[in-house]
């Protein structure tokens, strides 16, 4: 299922739902297009969530660490991970799970052409629609130290530490967003 959305280039209002024009008007807007992760593109998205996390400035060393864990593999592929296209172009990916009736946020990342434009949000925003559907109660998220601050003005709130699937002894803000 293919849904369409209108989002400003440049300029990301303070908060917007996904499928919403807010009523400003706004100059070059594009549009995205949210649509389930084939099995064929999954090197593709792999590379995109190394690109992402490289855009934090990490070395050769750490991103080499991340490899495994940024890389999806079949068992991956489910309804909820969801590609994030303008214009044709994959500009990011996210991927929730539910384990009774509490959510994760397995994974969101941006390709850092399209950083900044919204589409971050616009993953978020799906997330957060689609476990409440599901009845989850809340939404937790591992997140990147760098990306702390993008969660939060989504209205995650910061609730302890969690540790880095790839790096031995580093811990990662953990933040839940309640549904």
């Amino acid at each position: 299922m293919l849904v369409l959305s209108y989002l400003p280039v440049g300029l990301r209002p303070s908060y917007a739902r996904p499928f919403f024009l807010p009523q400003l008007q706004y100059r070059n807007l594009i549009m995205l297009s949210l649509r389930a992760a084939k099995h064929k593109e999954l090197s593709e998205l792999s590379a995109l969530c190394l690109r992402s996390k490289a855009y934090w400035g990490y070395d050769e060393a750490f991103m080499r660490a991340c490899r495994d864990e940024l890389t999806l593999h079949p068992a991956d592929m489910s309804e909820n991970l969801t590609v994030a296209e303008l214009d044709t172009v994959v500009a990011g990916v996210a991927k929730v799970s539910l384990s009774e009736n509490e959510a994760e946020l397995d994974l969101l990342y941006v390709d850092p052409a399209f950083i900044g434009r919204g589409v971050g949000r616009v993953l978020f925003d799906w997330s957060v629609q689609t476990e409440r559907k599901k009845r989850a109660k809340r939404l937790l998220i591992d997140a990147d130290p760098n990306a702390l601050v993008i969660y939060q003005n989504f209205g995650a709130v910061l609730i302890g530490e969690s540790p880095s699937g790839s790096i031995k002894g580093r811990m990662l803000p953990q933040l839940e967003y309640l549904l």
